[in-house]
């Protein structure tokens, strides 16, 4: 059975009970696998042919079979992996394709070694939590705000989380960039508006 656990106003303790609760859902894999179709069919409208996504950790959504039939395809689309730039703290996304050669960055996650790097047209961005307006909780580092921030043309965001992250309170702060879209396994969470 799944818990709820309080949801708290401190953004550290409330990102750490959101990642236990994510990591506990025993119905992760259904939740998963529902959340893999969302992205499928949302992918089918898109133009776009170069998507920037993530590793997944910590119980994280992994986009990463979606994107790799959404590429398969058309062999002209791209999927690409961050790489943290260490003299700001931002992101570059670098070619990723099943097999491709991997290493870890600082914090361990793995990370494509020596692949062309791109700009991205659409970038899958991982939620802790989520609440209106396209906000996101992230991991606190601000890696994402910071990049997102300096891209120019600056890509469609679609946040990935499950729908228990959903916080109705959440606050952004000043350097917040909101996301486009947010998707979770119900659908649609957020857009917006056009």
């Amino acid at each position: 059975m799944d818990f709820k656990l309080d949801p708290s106003r401190d953004k550290s303790l409330l990102r750490r009970q959101l990642q236990v609760e994510r990591q506990t859902m025993v119905d992760r894999p259904l939740r998963a696998e529902q959340l893999q179709e969302v992205l499928q069919v949302w992918l089918l409208g898109r133009s776009e042919v170069a998507i920037g996504a993530y590793w997944p950790i910590k119980g994280e959504f992994d986009a990463l079979p979606a994107l790799y039939r959404w590429a398969e395809a058309d062999g002209q689309r791209i999927i690409g992996l961050p790489v943290i730039l260490r003299e700001n703290k931002q992101l570059r996304f670098h070619a990723w394709w099943p097999g491709c050669p991997m290493e870890e960055d600082a914090y361990g996650i793995p990370k494509p070694k020596d692949t062309p790097q791109f700009e991205p047209q659409l970038l899958l961005v991982p939620c802790v939590g989520y609440g209106p307006r396209g906000f996101r909780l992230g991991y606190g580092g601000g890696f994402y705000d910071r990049t997102l921030a300096d891209l120019r043309p600056k890509p469609v965001t679609v946040g990935l989380a499950y729908a228990h992250g959903h916080v109705p309170w959440l606050q952004p702060e000043p350097h917040d960039v909101p996301l486009d879209v947010i998707l979770t396994e119900e659908g649609v969470a957020w857009q917006k508006p056009a």
